[in-house]
C-alpha cells in the first residue's frame, strides 16, 4: 500500500507539471490486451474534429458507451493522452470514445461545446457499427471535459442544433467539473468565456426539470476546481427532482481523481466502481 501511495504522488506531481513525457509513462502501462482501437475518425471537417474508439474484446450486456472528454481548461489536451481513461473503462466492457475538440485560442465558448455536440450525435448514429448501443450512450469528462460533459446535458440547445436530442443521453458522469464558477478570476479561463455574457457560461444556471441522472465526483482536495461546483450543482438539481449521485472522496486531489481510474492506482478512490454502477444502473435492457 505505501508503494502504491508513493507511485501516485509521483505521477500526481508529474501530472501536475502538464509532463508530456508522464502522460507517456503512465500510458505505457496499461495493459494492451482486452480492447481495439479505432482512431482518428473525423466527426467534423476541422483536423481537431476527431474521436477515437476503444472496443472491448467483452462487452458488457448492455453494450452501454461513455463518450468522454477530457480537461485542460479549453486551452490544451489530446485523446492520445487518455489511454489509461479508455482502458479503464473498456476493462469493464463499456464501448469507450475520447473526442478532440477545438481549444481556444482557435475558438471560444460555446465553440467547443459545439464540437463536443457534434461528436455525440455522431457516436449515436454509428457506434453500432462498432459493436456498442446507441440507446445507452452517457456522456462523461474530468474537470473542463466535465464542464463540456455536464453542459451539454443540461443546456440541450447544443445537442439540438447538432441534429441530436437529449432523451439520448442516458446518464452523464461529471468528474472534477466547474459548473458554478462565477465570478470568472483567473485571466486564463476569463479569456476562454470573453466572448459570451457570464451567466450563459455556467451549468447551473439552465438547470430545470426532467434531466438525465447524472454522476458528480469530487476529490475534497482539490485545489484546482472548487468542490462547491459539484455540491451546490448537486442541491440544485435536487430541488428540481433531477436524479444525481453525488461522492466526495477525501484526500482526492484534482488530478488524483482521474489518475485513480488507471490500473495500479484504483485503490486511492472508487472512482472506476462508482461510475461502473452508475452505468449498470441506468442502462436500457
Amino acid at each position: 500500500m505505501k508503494i502504491a501511495a508513493r507511485l501516485l504522488y509521483l505521477f500526481t506531481s508529474l501530472l501536475a507539471l502538464c509532463s508530456c513525457s508522464s502522460v507517456d509513462i503512465l500510458n505505457f502501462t496499461i495493459p494492451r490486451s482486452g480492447y481495439s482501437v479505432h482512431k482518428d475518425i473525423s466527426y467534423g471537417a476541422d483536423p481537431r474534429q476527431k474521436l477515437d474508439i476503444y472496443v472491448p474484446d467483452q462487452p458488457d450486456a448492455s453494450k452501454s458507451v461513455i463518450v468522454f472528454f477530457y480537461g485542460g481548461s479549453w486551452r490544451m489536451g489530446s485523446k492520445d493522452d487518455y489511454k489509461f481513461v479508455a482502458q479503464a473503462f473498456a476493462s469493464q466492457g463499456f464501448t469507450t470514445v475520447i473526442a478532440d475538440y477545438r481549444l481556444y485560442p482557435q475558438v471560444y465558448f460555446p465553440d467547443f461545446l459545439k464540437d463536443g455536440a457534434d461528436a455525440f450525435v455522431w457516436v449515436h448514429k454509428h457506434i453500432a457499427e462498432y459493436g456498442g448501443n446507441p440507446e445507452n450512450l452517457f456522456l462523461a469528462g474530468h474537470s473542463a471535459g466535465g464542464y463540456n460533459a455536464i453542459m451539454l446535458t443540461i443546456n440541450d440547445a447544443y445537442i439540438k442544433a447538432a441534429g441530436g436530442n437529449r432523451s439520448w443521453i442516458k446518464g452523464a458522469i461529471g468528474i472534477a467539473g466547474a459548473y458554478d464558477f462565477l465570478p470568472i478570476i483567473d485571466p486564463k479561463i476569463k479569456a476562454v468565456f470573453s466572448k459570451a455574457e457570464e451567466a450563459k457560461t455556467q451549468p447551473i444556471n439552465f438547470v430545470g426539470p426532467n434531466l438525465p441522472p447524472m454522476l458528480l465526483l469530487q476529490g475534497e482536495a482539490d485545489t484546482e476546481v472548487d468542490p462547491n461546483n459539484t455540491i451546490n450543482l448537486a442541491a440544485k438539481l435536487r430541488r428540481f427532482n433531477d436524479p444525481v449521485t453525488e461522492r466526495l472522496y477525501p484526500d482526492v486531489g484534482h488530478i488524483g481523481i482521474v489518475l485513480a481510474l488507471a490500473k495500479g492506482f484504483r485503490g486511492k478512490a472508487p472512482v472506476l466502481a462508482d461510475i461502473t454502477a452508475f452505468i449498470h444502473a441506468n442502462t436500457s435492457p
